[in-house]
């Protein structure tokens, strides 16, 4: 039987880069590890456009899995990445039932159908975020300086040479998808406390009010894969291994 496949799919203005440290890790437990960087950003920043959108997004993630020929496979999503695995998600679970074996959500979007990933950020968020777009020519916005994530000192420094403007396009897009198909795999959210980034506020109190989550914390900020690296690889290690075994956890008890 083929090990578990981990698909990691980074959050906005960053690539497949923002996973550095915790990939060796991931393969030195014997995972297949595979990790995209989506159309705009990154090393694929030359393709920025105004054409891009969520569905581009999810085509890439999709297109890995296929071009690999990935079964059993561990979608992990981060920030803005949870947008996308949940498209993902509920592609493949029409296309191909039983290709994927757990949802990750490392302090990440966790949408309701119909919602953009703009839907539960503030007004002064939004407002923000648009005035960049309109500054771009309607094509991007721009990042913004990484200490807002926590980040300090040579991390901090290092994703703010390494961010790209994030494709407008993507963020009032909504996305439309069957929750209860969704519901069947089980999921797991990371939830980065220390600093917690605000526009995960309501995701975070969501995935304790709703059935089928397990919560996992973190006293880290919003980029565990920098500032908890190791702690973040074991978690992932461990959810691929339960897989593995098909001892999924489906949900924590309130409060964890």
């Amino acid at each position: 039987m083929r090990v578990p496949s981990v698909v990691l799919v980074h959050g906005a203005w960053a690539g497949a880069w923002v996973w550095k440290r915790v990939i060796p890790r991931l393969r030195a437990a014997a995972l297949d590890v595979f990790a995209v960087t989506l159309t705009g950003v990154g090393e694929r920043a030359h393709l920025l456009s105004d054409g891009i959108h969520l569905a581009t997004h999810v085509q890439d993630v999709l297109g890995l899995i296929e071009a690999n020929e990935l079964s059993r496979v561990v979608l992990v999503g981060h920030s803005y990445g949870g947008m996308v695995i949940t498209g993902v998600a509920d592609q493949l679970q029409q296309s191909h039932p039983g290709l994927l074996e757990s949802l990750v959500y490392v302090d990440a979007v966790t949408p309701h159908p119909g919602e953009s990933w703009s839907s539960q950020h503030s007004a002064e968020t939004v407002a923000q975020r648009l005035a960049s777009v309109r500054e771009s020519g309607g094509v991007s916005f721009a990042p913004p300086d990484a200490s807002v994530f926590g980040l300090t000192g040579a991390d901090r420094d290092w994703i703010n040479r390494r961010q790209t403007p994030q494709p407008a396009g993507v963020y009032q897009d909504p996305l439309q998808f069957d929750a209860e198909r969704l519901s069947r795999l089980p999921r797991t959210f990371i939830d980065c406390t220390d600093p917690a980034l605000p526009t995960i506020a309501v995701m975070r109190e969501r995935v304790r009010r709703e059935p089928g989550w397990e919560v996992l914390e973190l006293a880290t900020g919003h980029y565990p894969q920098i500032s908890q690296s190791e702690s973040l690889s074991d978690i992932l290690i461990t959810v691929a291994k339960r897989a593995d075994a098909g001892t999924h956890v489906r949900a924590a008890s309130p409060g964890t």
